[in-house]
């Protein structure tokens, strides 16, 4: 059969299959060439056993030639046997059902033949000892018995009549002997009659013998005999049955010639005639002859017989038997075939292998079912590639969905209707400092820090529903503070402003955004336009207020006691004093509500640093300052002045928190560190001021840039909030936060991260 595939198969899978269809060629042909033969040879040692020259001359070479195909046929249904044994070992698909049809089609072949087998060896057995049977052998030696006691009497009847004859020739000379003869030829009816002398020498002779030149003599013993018995006889040509020559029987007879004359010279002669015997007669001896000589031949050789026909019919039952089982196993592979594509198909299938089946060419319904099946199976292909066509657009638009979602600097949770998280975006995690992904598919409130920003997002979830019902709101929307701080951490307060939504069927979707840094700016806005204000009202009457207060001291100096002249002395101080405090308080207020903007240039900032810390670095400071640079450290874009106000800012700020400390507890020593890094994966410079002071209060590091909020008795807190006006003014990052070592505040440090890309970068 003829293979083919619902898609053109690769160069190595057609090559493949014609090997296959060319192997199975080969083993049919060989196969039919080999019963052919076996058929013929069967044929010819039938017609041997009828035969029994054929069968003397060739039954032996006929013999061996069919057991040797025999054999062949056998070596083939063993390696067929061999192969389904390998293939039910290894546990190819296929191999019991083939197996099962070729045990199915050597049982039809060999039952029926077996049973044939068994009658016809006893047919044979019996038949062949039915042929030598008492009466049959007695009769046949009867018969010959007949012939031989008919000829016999035939030849002592010709002797009796020859020397009676012999009467005739006693006083006839030689001369004249001839007429004599040829009377005596008459009278007995004879072919040939012959005068002999008494040492063989022919006297005369009529009939055939005198046309021939050299008739055949009697022999000296012959002579002897009749000189002895007065006559003898004897039967001629019966000897040459079965030789091939053709038979010529006849009686022949010596008879002596007794002469009237009396002496002893005279030579005495010998009279010989020949009869032919008749033609049904001798036909008649001659089968009878024949058929005894080959019963008694059959007869000795009845085992040789039995053994020949016995031999025939087993040879005749293997080969029917193997050609039963080879046909067998080559009809039942081509009938197994189909199904057996079919099922391997359906296993791929199930397996999910929609790849082109295998399918065959034949007309009938089996082939027509494995064309139908790879006809499906390239549909369901069809099908499954359009569906993972469609399922990578989805995937493809779920993935889009999912960037912009990790991408966006908003946090998003989906929360099903008990509060278990569903799903979250990095944002989230980033907002609320939380591991998020690490606790899907557990409640919003086992996340731990959250249980209250959880339980309030429920109770707004649950209001929303139920104003839904009542006013058909699509969404609820409210802001929470949260403080996301951890056990040991110091706390951290975020302004959240939080969007809750229903999803299909039963979901929650939860967006918020961190408006801390937006609440912070606005509060820093706030206060530059109440120090903008401040500084202009409190400003104009400062001046007037020193000036009446100096005038007043002059007027009246000399002209009071001295108790109410160092009265007037120590109040006009102090109003000047307080005055002058006021001035710079405004001027403070005025700088921060004026701070101009920012001229960025290329800085370098490691030089920057070394400028402004060698004014900090006196042997009469109490508290030294130390610089750690990094020479990798690229140019900034900044500006030179502001970036020289945070610096003296921020090493104030820890040298007076570094004093405070001192001055509770020597140990360790003093020391402000400055330090700059260069961070090549993240493009940005980095600088750090440590200190080993008090560190900031918990209540303090989410206010630290605001105005007005400071942690000095005397300070305006003003410092820090103009340090990070000039820090975003430069779009730079700043943090702060405490040192701990082992739990215990050891110092703060502030960091100023300044970004590189592409267009502000300067190498």
């Amino acid at each position: 059969m003829n293979w083919r595939r619902g898609r053109p198969g690769s160069r190595a899978e057609r090559l493949q299959q014609r090997r296959a269809r060319a192997f199975r060629w080969a083993i049919g042909v060989g196969a039919a060439a080999m019963v052919a033969i076996g058929l013929v040879l069967m044929f010819l040692l039938a017609q041997a056993t009828n035969n029994r020259e054929l069968y003397e001359r060739n039954y032996g070479r006929l013999f061996v030639v069919n057991v040797v195909v025999a054999t062949l046929l056998l070596v083939v249904i063993g390696w067929m046997a061999v192969r389904l044994a390998v293939r039910l070992r290894r546990g190819k698909f296929g191999s019991r059902l083939l197996v099962k049809l070729a045990a199915i089609f050597a049982l039809v072949g060999f039952v029926p033949g077996l049973l044939i087998y068994v009658v016809s060896y006893q047919f044979v057995s019996r038949s062949i000892e039915s042929w030598f049977d008492v009466k049959v052998e007695s009769a046949l030696d009867a018969g010959v018995g007949l012939g031989r006691a008919t000829l016999d009497a035939l030849s002592t009847d010709l002797a009796s009549k020859t020397r009676a004859a012999t009467s005739q020739l006693a006083d006839v000379p030689n001369v004249t002997a001839g007429l004599t003869l040829e009377r005596i030829r008459d009278q007995l009816a004879a072919t040939d009659v012959v005068l002999w002398s008494a040492n063989g020498r022919l006297i005369a002779g009529v009939g055939q013998s005198r046309f021939d030149l050299s008739p055949d003599r009697p022999s000296i013993q012959q002579l002897r005999s009749a000189r002895t018995l007065g006559a003898v006889s004897q039967i001629e040509g019966l000897d040459d049955i079965g030789t091939g020559a053709v038979v010529n029987a006849r009686i022949k007879v010596l008879a002596v010639v007794n002469s009237s004359n009396v002496g002893l010279l005279a030579e005495p002669r010998i009279l010989q005639v020949t009869q032919t015997l008749p033609p049904a007669l001798v036909a008649n001896a001659i089968a009878v002859q024949q058929a005894n000589r080959e019963y008694q031949e059959r007869a000795l050789a009845r085992d040789g017989l039995r053994r020949m026909y016995i031999g025939t019919l087993t040879l005749s039952l293997f080969l029917a038997v193997f050609g039963a089982v080879l046909l067998a196993v080559l009809l039942g592979n081509q009938l197994a075939r189909p199904l057996l594509v079919l099922a391997e198909g359906v296993r791929e299938v199930a397996a999910g292998d929609l790849s082109p089946k295998a399918a065959l060419q034949g007309r009938d319904e089996l082939g027509g079912l494995t064309r139908s099946f790879a006809d499906m199976t390239q549909q369901l292909a069809d099908a499954r590639a359009a569906v993972h066509r469609s399922m990578d657009q989805v995937d493809a638009s779920r993935a889009h969905l999912q960037t912009i979602l990790d991408n966006l600097t908003t946090g998003v949770i989906v929360l099903d209707a008990n509060g278990v998280i569903e799903s979250t975006n990095p944002g989230a995690t980033r907002i609320l400092r939380a591991p998020l992904a690490a606790h899907e598919g557990r409640p919003l409130a086992g996340v731990p820090g959250l249980e209250a920003f959880a339980h309030s997002v429920q109770a707004q979830f649950d209001a929303f529903a139920r104003g839904r019902q009542e006013h058909g709101v699509d969404h609820w929307q409210h802001s929470f503070e949260l403080d996301t701080a951890q056990p040991g951490t110091p706390h951290n307060t975020i302004v959240l402003i939080a969007r809750g939504a229903e999803l299909p069927p039963a979901s929650r979707l939860l967006v918020f955004d961190d408006i801390t840094e937006i609440v912070s700016a606005q509060r820093v806005q706030a206060w530059g336009e109440v120090a903008r204000r401040l500084a202009h009202e409190i400003k104009n009457p400062l001046t007037p207020i020193q000036l009446s207060a100096e005038r007043l001291a002059v007027k009246l100096d000399g002209k009071l006691g001295p108790t109410e002249q160092a009265l007037l002395t120590r109040s006009v101080k102090t109003i000047v004093d307080q005055v002058d405090a006021m001035k710079r308080l405004v001027n403070e207020f005025r700088d921060y509500a004026r701070l101009p903007a920012a001229e960025l240039r290329p800085l370098d900032l490691n030089a920057l640093i070394d400028d402004v810390v060698h004014l900090y670095q006196s042997e009469h400071l109490p508290t030294p300052v130390r610089t750690e640079l990094d020479a990798r450290c690229p140019p900034i874009r900044g500006d030179a002045q502001q970036i020289r106000q945070v610096v003296h800012n921020l090493l104030l700020n820890a040298q007076d928190a570094t004093q405070s400390r001192a001055a509770e507890r020597p140990e360790p020593a003093p020391l402000v560190v400055v330090r700059t890094q260069w961070i090549g994966s993240a493009r940005q410079v980095r600088m750090t001021v440590q200190d080993n002071g008090a560190g900031f209060p918990e209540h303090i590091l989410n206010r630290a840039f605001e105005p007005y909020v400071t942690t000095k008795a005397k300070g305006t807190g003003l410092g820090l909030a103009m340090v990070k006006k000039i820090v975003d003014e430069h779009g730079a990052r700043i943090e702060i936060s405490n040192r701990h070592d082992g739990g215990v505040i050891q110092g703060a440090q502030v960091s100023l991260s300044f970004a590189l890309d592409d267009n502000r970068a300067l190498v």
